[in-house]
């Protein structure tokens, strides 16, 4: 049964039938104020315009002001016939029965609230009484005095310095073969207005050493910006991530809520947010080296950016409340002001410029290392071996160099290959041996660098293209063969699947050239094109390089292997510009080329310092193949001359 019938039937047996209406009226007068008590009754009486109906002796005014009541609504009219009298008790005693189910899950709310603040509050006495022990007491114990005891011990045992802490560079005289990146960032970082900074290269040629390495050089020049004490701090994009909770932010500083987040036991009691400060505020005044900045998340990059402008973080929390007289004053200066974050940034990164966020880069400067050649590997390990108080029997030094174009993993080799040198024999001066390396390489599984070197010799249908990937050059054997198709005009293409779309662009384009060139149907030919090791070719500076290869090994003319050829194809038979040209001379250079062709339009990107390695432009085909000597078969033949051509494929 309804709750309103349920009060209904209780008065009707009260009161009975007679005067039914002006008994209901003045019991649920009494229920209301049981309900809302007398005072705040009155209270409500007088807001609603409500008081003098109230004490009329007339049904409809004692009803109206009820209703007003009970509704909260001055605007509500008298009931005048005993239809709507009796709708409006009706609607009353509906709503009288909400409000008393309400107050009376209100008064069981309250007591339950009431029973957990007691238990709160003994609580608190035994935690106040346990805190006034502990202070009066002495807080050390047989168990913590051991403890204290082993700590101790612990600490005062130390190891030798690792091999590779020792051989790590302590002087920027002991870079190798960034001699030009280190001055560019010298003259950014230590002028009077220091700069922000991004650094593009490869890995392990010095970005992380160079930056902290010049940051102390910094210090010591004159007008610079930087404290004796200004921090280096470092961080690793790669394990930086927005949380968009906000719960954690190890870059930019969050606040701690008191309730779920873990604020000091003071604070989370006081109801305080208690703020942390992040990497940016612990780089004020001094450099924050962000490594591999480019996989930062976009959001976090975006937050990160507003700092550099702003020069300072600021915090927000729900829980703040700057009027609370509670709230520590750094805590208030922290949420008023911010935390300072006044910074020069040094971004690293393998990543190429065009991947990296444009709004950090139009904020900052930028610099290239360049890759590390063979001769300069070389360096290294001596020097890392004169470190060590080593010596290096003859190719020890070449032999690591062909494993590696890293500076960092060859000085690891170098510490690795000491060890087993130690090992063998105890005996100082240690002296690295091929074997020791040898057995390095067999443990770690490592592989030559540059598998492929230039040979001083030609063969048909092979050619050596140039590629990059994120500043390290390498090297694209691309093989060709050619057969008569079975039926003419009906011949195939086929090409690796792996090798990328543009690279099957550049064989469509090849083929119409030699047709064009060189008077080759390439429809009475089945053809097949391989890139060895099956490289994904993503741009289309292999396409003369495949032309090559075709004309070769269609019209069997050997081609030299100690050349490589990079360059965009045009259906034309033009060489265009394409992009990497410092990295894939590296490369060459590193596989031991004599010779380089490159497209014309490149020309003025090429480094005199390039030493080793020839560098020879050119803009079309025909050019090419009269430079590698490679000539048209001449038309006017003997007939012996036209029968032997008939059978060669």
């Amino acid at each position: 049964m309804p709750v309103a019938e349920r009060y209904r039937t209780r008065l009707r047996r009260k009161y009975g039938v007679e005067d039914e209406l002006n008994r209901y009226v003045t019991a649920l007068y009494e229920m209301l104020s049981g309900v809302l008590g007398q005072e705040k009754l009155v209270l409500r009486a007088g807001k609603v315009s409500a008081l003098k109906m109230m004490r009329s002796a007339a049904l409809p005014d004692r009803l109206c002001a009820l209703q007003r009541l009970v509704f909260e609504d001055p605007t509500l009219d008298r009931a005048t016939t005993r239809g709507q009298q009796r709708k409006a008790i009706a609607e009353i005693e509906e709503m009288m029965a909400n409000l008393i189910a309400q107050k009376s899950v209100e008064d069981e709310i309250e007591r339950r609230v009431n029973a957990k603040m007691n238990e709160r509050h003994q609580e608190y006495l035994k935690d106040l009484k346990l805190e006034a022990l502990r202070e009066e007491g002495d807080p050390e114990t047989p168990a913590t005095r051991a403890k204290l005891d082993e700590l101790k011990a612990l600490s005062g045992r130390t190891l030798a310095a690792s091999a590779l802490q020792r051989l790590r560079p302590q002087a920027l005289r002991e870079i190798v073969g960034q001699e030009a990146a280190v001055r560019a960032l010298l003259a950014k970082i230590s002028s009077p207005f220091p700069q922000h900074v991004i650094l593009y290269g490869p890995p392990g040629v010095g970005k992380t050493t160079v930056a902290r390495l010049v940051l102390e050089m910094a210090k010591a020049r004159a007008g610079t910006p930087f404290a004796k004490d200004a921090p280096f701090v470092e961080a690793s994009g790669t394990t930086m991530r927005w949380d968009p909770r906000e719960t954690t932010n190890p870059l930019l500083g969050s606040v701690h809520d008191p309730i779920y987040q873990g604020s000091r036991r003071e604070f989370a009691e006081m109801g305080i947010p208690e703020p942390k400060l992040g990497l940016v505020s612990r780089a004020h005044g001094g450099v924050l080296f962000i490594d591999e900045i480019g996989e930062m998340d976009p959001l976090l990059q975006t937050r990160l950016l507003k700092v550099l402008e702003d020069r300072k973080v600021t915090f927000e929390s729900s829980y703040y409340d700057e009027s609370a007289p509670n709230v520590p004053e750094y805590v208030k200066r922290l949420f008023r002001e911010g935390a300072p974050a006044d910074f020069i940034l040094i971004g690293a990164t393998t990543r190429e410029p065009e991947e990296i966020d444009p709004a950090v880069r139009s904020r900052c400067a930028e610099i290239f290392f360049a890759p590390l050649t063979q001769s300069q590997i070389v360096t290294i390990v001596h020097g890392a071996l004169k470190r060590l108080d080593a010596k290096a029997a003859r190719g020890v030094a070449a032999l690591i160099a062909s494993y590696t174009i890293e500076g960092r993993k060859a000085v690891q080799i170098v510490a690795d290959a000491y060890g087993q040198a130690r090992y063998r024999k105890s005996a100082q001066p240690v002296t690295v041996k091929e074997g020791d390396v040898r057995a390095v390489v067999r443990t770690s599984r490592l592989v030559p660098h540059t598998p492929v070197r230039a040979r001083a010799t030609r063969e048909i249908g092979k050619a050596f293209g140039l590629g990059v990937l994120h500043y390290l050059g390498s090297l694209i054997e691309i093989e060709a063969v050619a057969f008569r198709a079975a039926q003419p005009g009906k011949g195939s293409v086929r090409f690796n699947q792996a090798a990328g779309s543009m690279a099957k662009d550049s064989v469509f384009n090849a083929t119409s050239v030699l047709r064009a060139t060189a008077g080759v149907d390439t429809g009475n030919y089945d053809l097949h094109i391989n890139v060895v090791g099956g490289g994904n070719i993503d741009g289309p500076s292999a396409g003369l390089a495949i032309y090559l290869a075709l004309y070769s090994a269609i019209l069997k003319q050997p081609l030299p292997q100690d050349v490589a050829i990079t360059g965009e194809l045009s259906i034309q038979g033009k060489v265009r510009g394409v992009g990497g040209i410092v990295e894939k001379l590296y490369a060459a250079r590193q596989a031991g080329m004599r010779t380089v062709y490159v497209p014309r339009e490149n020309a003025r990107e090429i480094d005199a310092s390039l030493a080793g390695v020839r560098v020879t432009p050119v803009d079309s085909v025909q050019q090419m193949l009269a430079r590698l000597h490679l000539h048209r078969p001449s038309t006017r033949r003997s007939t012996a001359g036209r029968r032997r051509a008939a059978i060669r494929p």
